[in-house]
């Protein structure tokens, strides 16, 4: 199992707070474009991506040994978070919503006699995808708004040890705030659970979207300190996630996290993929060819020498078939020739 934990927080700010020695992230301040984290998750978990990433804040690192999990976490609303010294940060650029769908085929097209763990969950939009292992694991995590605060309310919730300070248990956006750290901590409590899932050789997804905390700030506003107390909460809500899931990964984990203060359209992508490719036919008034990506050498090369390689062949046996000697060379001739003088 893989393990690549990535939190994203509504923000402009791209954090690693765990990280093991097989993935190495560079200390600098190199600006990552929102739509090419997916790709940063990728990359750290040794599967390839269709465009080329030129950002130096991943390094090669080990090859042989890549992390047993990802786990994505999408929080709202907050520009940045006050995480621990130890972390390295970056700078986001056009923050555009992101998912790890491609991840998540990379893992199903490699990984699909495994059965690995792919979670998908959204607990504020009600949106849920389980696939394999996943759905036995987590058949018993809450999903549902109506689900979430019936298990806020149950013995064994965290309103029984997490200090509110000022957010209240009656109060609907304060609810949907702890509700929302209830998952991240029955996630790990379902996980723990079943520790050999996290031993298996199939990489394991894990991505969550938080939007609690930008619920809390639109209601009491964000100097107010309510949206204070609901902040460190969630920062110490998160670690401790973190540090759970990469203790149950065996510390093979990547821990990120990922902050925007509001992300931008949802149809931006689409958008900017159209004006692209009218721009394209504007500026390429001469019907120039397609610029080919970084797979175009590897291609022309295996081809060329192929190519080489049998004209080669072709030379050497047409230059040896028309100098053969019918009567030293062939067998035929000379089985021929022994018959013919016995007679």
């Amino acid at each position: 199992s893989f393990f690549c934990l990535i939190l994203g927080v509504c923000g402009d700010e791209f954090s690693i707070l765990r990280s093991p020695q097989s993935v190495v992230f560079r200390d600098g301040s190199w600006p990552i474009p929102g739509e090419r984290i997916p790709d940063v998750a990728a990359l750290s978990m040794g599967f390839s991506v269709d465009e080329e990433l030129s950002w130096p804040g991943l390094a090669v690192g080990d090859l042989f040994h890549r992390p047993r999990a990802t786990v994505l976490v999408t929080v709202k609303g907050v520009d940045k978070l006050t995480l621990p010294v130890k972390g390295i940060s970056y700078p986001i650029e056009n923050a555009v919503p992101f998912s790890l769908d491609s991840v998540a085929n990379a893992i199903h097209t490699l990984f699909s006699e495994e059965t690995p763990v792919v979670l998908q969950l959204a607990p504020s939009e009600e949106r849920v995808y389980m696939v394999g292992k996943a759905n036995s694991v987590f058949e018993d995590l809450s999903v549902t708004l109506r689900q979430l605060r019936n298990r806020l309310f149950q013995d064994n919730s965290i309103l029984s040890s997490l200090p509110l300070n000022s957010l209240s248990r009656n109060n609907e956006v304060d609810l949907l705030f702890l509700s929302e750290l209830q998952v991240l901590h029955d996630i790990t409590s379902l996980l723990s659970r079943h520790k050999h899932l996290a031993k298996d050789h199939s990489p394991d997804l894990y991505s969550l979207e938080l939007a609690g905390l930008e619920e809390v700030g639109k209601r009491y506003g964000e100097d107010s300190q309510q949206f204070k107390d609901a902040s460190q909460i969630l920062v110490d809500s998160l670690q401790k996630f973190a540090d759970e899931m990469f203790n149950l990964y065996g510390g093979n984990a990547v821990v990120e996290v990922v902050a925007v203060k509001a992300f931008n359209s949802p149809l931006s992508r689409k958008t900017r993929s159209i004006l692209q490719s009218s721009e394209s036919k504007t500026e390429n008034p001469y019907n120039l060819a397609y610029q080919y990506n970084y797979n175009y050498s590897v291609i022309f090369n295996i081809i060329l020498w192929m190519m080489i390689g049998l004209a080669l062949a072709v030379i050497v046996i047409s230059y040896n078939l028309w100098n053969m000697d019918p009567g030293y060379d062939s067998i035929i001739y000379r089985m021929t020739n022994q018959k013919i003088r016995m007679d």
